[in-house]
């Protein structure tokens, strides 16, 4: 017999098949776990702190009352954008176009696909070690959607950075503690980056 020390073991590696658009967006665990769609891929996002729920949520209130219609603002919509595979991600907030709203309205799907309208805006609160995600991904994935302005609010750094998409490239402008937030969309606003990044406390 031979000895057991020269067998060989053949492992065959199996390789899972990229998720579609469609199988993402009819895939359901079970769980309450959040999941976004990169390459093809599952990926499980971390769970919302408090803090940034209520910084979405302050930012929904505020948009409201300057006058942003309430079915253009979204918590929770998700964007197909691009990748080596098809990529789904969720921000934190959307302010919508009226077609954007129009067209998401009347789809099967809260989904914003290549087909429709961008949105006006996309915020990004920054979570613990994800900050790659949001700073560095999402900002090439954004741009190559044409996004007018892509917010990115980081309590951890404590600074909120507002890109502004121009000639197909982010142009950023960065804002800490009690400097006025200037939108190039939402030149009414009044906000301070320290509002936003306590939501409003």
């Amino acid at each position: 017999m031979e000895p057991l020390s020269t067998h060989k073991v053949n492992v065959m590696s199996v390789a899972v098949k990229p998720m579609t658009l469609e199988e993402y967006l009819n895939y359901d665990d079970g769980t309450d776990t959040r999941y976004e769609l990169v390459n093809g891929e599952l990926i499980a996002m971390p769970p919302e702190s408090v803090l940034n729920h209520q910084i979405a949520s302050f930012l929904f209130a505020h948009f409201l009352q300057s006058g942003i219609p309430y079915y253009c603002l979204s918590i929770g919509a998700q964007i197909a954008v691009s990748g080596y595979r098809v990529t789904a991600r969720q921000p934190d907030l959307v302010v919508l176009s009226e077609e954007a709203a129009t067209a998401l309205a009347g789809a099967s799907q809260y989904m914003i696909t290549h087909d429709m309208p961008p949105p006006r805006l996309v915020v990004e609160v920054v979570s613990p070690k994800q900050e790659n995600r949001d700073y560095r991904y999402k900002r090439t994935e954004y741009a190559a959607r044409q996004i007018p302005e892509y917010w990115i609010i980081d309590p951890i750094a404590q600074k909120v950075t507002i890109l502004q998409w121009v000639d197909g490239l982010y142009e950023e402008q960065v804002y800490q503690g009690e400097a006025a937030i200037l939108s190039p969309l939402f030149a009414s606003l009044m906000l301070t980056a320290s509002q936003v990044l306590t939501a409003g406390r």
